[in-house]
């Protein structure tokens, strides 16, 4: 039963039929979140907006507003005021140069921050919320999972759709934005399964866990993604640190990445093409490719304007604009070079720090990144102590979205801005564990006396 549940019980007409509908609506929406996310983003954007807004309303309608008082809410609601201050139209070229579209996307973002606070401090208080959404999130990456391997077998996926040209699996997908979000939901998917067949006797279970985890790693590296199978290997790592009982088994499904790579060149030319060729040019000439001229245009803008950025959106607005056009021998002095001109130009900068400090300058850099710390302390507590599987794996999304040596989609950008939040409210959820305080009925609607609902399961 649910602490609002136990309220009306226990007072008969003290919590408004309102909230209880609100209450369902929320959870309601916050469950169709995995589907909506994997085939209709918009959907999926106003189920996230929707949770938010009957957060808010239940928070005004009970006169809670404790959970502003977070440390993580504090910061992320700095980092978004800024946001929104650098997104105003520019007065006197101090501010930044985004108009009205700008500043309408910047207001618009807190929606994510809300819905993180919705599901930790009110639509998943109750376990058995938590529950079903990390079920969900598990059947989710076993779909993901199982259509790629069909698209690799076959060709195509359950859908028609083929391989993408340069032979990138998509999974369920029609383009190619599986590897990232598989990359994402198979920690807190794979842990709690792994771990529960390890805590058993019998040596079938060590098989069926080393087969399981085998079988997650490969597919990671069949999707033929980079950034996804690098990540992938520090999540083993990050989760053999915090999983005693899951050490050698990490350790040596991260080994089964390296021989799965170097196998590729046989199995899967496209991805061996992908994985090792392309990958070691990258890196080899860094500053001469795509991803290092994007980066200099980066620095460029935040040098002029450090303190306020460009607003929302400024690098898709203003990277164009030949003031920019600076590549890493003119920024380092030792040459001169336009850094690629207008044709490097596209939506973001490819990493959350770079697009933090394009947009909010290096104030807005700072606030950033205290927010992500701030998550990570959160999600983090008791780890080292008590380390459950399905909390590490969480903690471990988290840190792969935010890992800040990394290639990324915008922060915001659906649907992967959209599971990033879902796994960070859940995880925080769990962080909360048995400290939940009850949500508050009404003002003046139930005697001090029947308010502490500790008990109620």
């Amino acid at each position: 039963m649910t602490a609002e549940a136990a309220i009306a019980v226990a007072v008969p007409h003290a919590y408004p039929r309102s909230a209880a509908w609100a209450d369902r609506l929320a959870i309601t929406a916050t469950l169709l979140c995995p589907l909506l996310l994997l085939h209709a983003r918009a959907g999926a954007d106003i189920a996230i907006s929707l949770t938010g807004l009957t957060f808010l309303a239940g928070s005004w309608a009970r006169r809670d507003w404790a959970w502003l008082r977070t440390p993580w809410v504090m910061l992320a609601g700095a980092w978004w005021a800024w946001l929104v201050i650098c997104s105003v139209p520019p007065i006197g070229q101090t501010l930044g140069g985004g108009g009205v579209r700008s500043l309408t996307q910047a207001v618009v973002a807190v929606r994510f921050l809300i819905f993180a606070a919705a599901l930790q401090h009110g639509v998943l208080r109750a376990a058995w919320r938590r529950r079903v959404l990390a079920g969900l999130v598990s059947l989710s990456a076993l779909y993901i999972a199982l259509q790629a391997l069909l698209q690799f077998a076959t060709g195509y996926n359950l859908y028609g759709y083929p391989r993408w040209p340069d032979g990138t699996l998509t999974g369920p997908f029609n383009e190619p934005r599986a590897g990232a979000i598989y990359s994402r939901l198979m920690f807190p998917a794979l842990l709690p399964v792994a771990e529960r067949l390890l805590r058993g006797a019998g040596r079938w279970r060590a098989v069926a866990a080393g087969l399981l985890t085998l079988a997650a790693v490969v597919v990671g590296v069949l999707f033929g993604q980079r950034m996804p199978v690098l990540l992938i290997g520090l999540g083993l790592v990050v989760s053999a640190l915090l999983l005693p009982r899951l050490r050698v088994l990490a350790l040596s499904a991260g080994a089964a990445v390296l021989v799965v790579v170097a196998a590729t060149v046989v199995i899967s030319p496209p991805t061996y093409h992908r994985l090792v060729i392309k990958f070691s040019h990258q890196m080899e000439h860094f500053r001469g490719s795509s991803y290092g001229q994007i980066a200099a245009r980066s620095v460029t803008m935040v040098e002029a304007n450090p303190w306020t950025g460009g607003g929302f959106d400024a690098f898709r607005r203003d990277c164009a604009k030949p003031r920019y056009f600076r590549g890493w021998p003119a920024l380092l002095g030792t040459g001169v070079s336009d850094g690629g001109g207008a044709a490097i130009c596209v939506q973001h900068p490819h990493n959350h720090y770079l697009q933090a400090a394009v947009e909010s300058g290096l104030p807005g850099l700072a606030l950033f990144c205290g927010m992500v710390l701030a998550w990570l302390l959160a999600l983090g507590r008791g780890l080292w102590r008590d380390p459950d599987p399905l909390r590490v794996g969480l903690f471990v999304a988290v840190l792969l979205q935010e890992w800040p040596i990394a290639s990324a989609s915008d922060f915001v950008n659906m649907p992967l801005g959209g599971w990033f939040f879902l796994l960070l409210g859940l995880g925080l959820a769990y962080a909360e564990g048995q400290g939940l305080r009850p949500i508050e009925p009404l003002r003046g609607s139930i005697p001090a006396k029947a308010q502490p609902l500790q008990s109620v399961p």
